[in-house]
């Protein structure tokens, strides 16, 4: 039996995506009905213990019940270097946190987002500040729409 306060709480869960760098890490998050992705912000890749207790604050704030991360792909639709860093990334977020996690398609998410922050007439000093958590709210979004379907 589902008791009306568990309900409520599994509505408030979000979900959590990331867009994976070397340098920053873009990170997004969605809205309670898990309908529509924001960007967050962004956290320093290394070191990886403070980006780790950054996204701990993070998980636990928001109420996330996922976490995806967006995985490089080819245009051909293969896997590369970046492919192999992003699994070996997601190995480690698997044993530091017990929230379920799922790789998504990133192709293109860095390129829209730089194009919709140089439509916005974005300067080039905010853009790099803006892109990665750009770049993770256009992957998120690309998630919440496939759950639409």
């Amino acid at each position: 039996m589902i008791l009306a306060s568990d309900l409520r709480q599994c509505l408030r869960m979000r979900i959590l995506a990331i867009d994976h760098g070397n340098k920053r890490m873009g990170i997004a998050i969605s809205d309670e009905l898990k309908m529509i992705a924001q960007p967050l912000e962004f956290i320093p890749a290394k070191p990886f213990h403070c980006f780790i207790s950054r996204l701990e604050e993070l998980l636990s704030d928001k109420e996330v019940e996922l976490i995806l991360v967006g995985m490089p792909r080819s245009m051909n639709g293969g896997y590369g270097p970046a492919a192999i860093k992003v699994e070996e990334f997601v190995e480690e977020l698997k044993t530091a946190f017990p929230v379920p996690i799922r790789t998504w398609d990133e192709r293109l998410t860095s390129a829209q987002a730089n194009r919709l922050l140089i439509e916005d007439n974005t300067r080039r000093e905010k853009r790099k500040q803006k892109v990665d958590k750009m770049a993770a709210a256009i992957l998120l979004q690309s998630y919440l729409d496939s759950l639409a379907e």
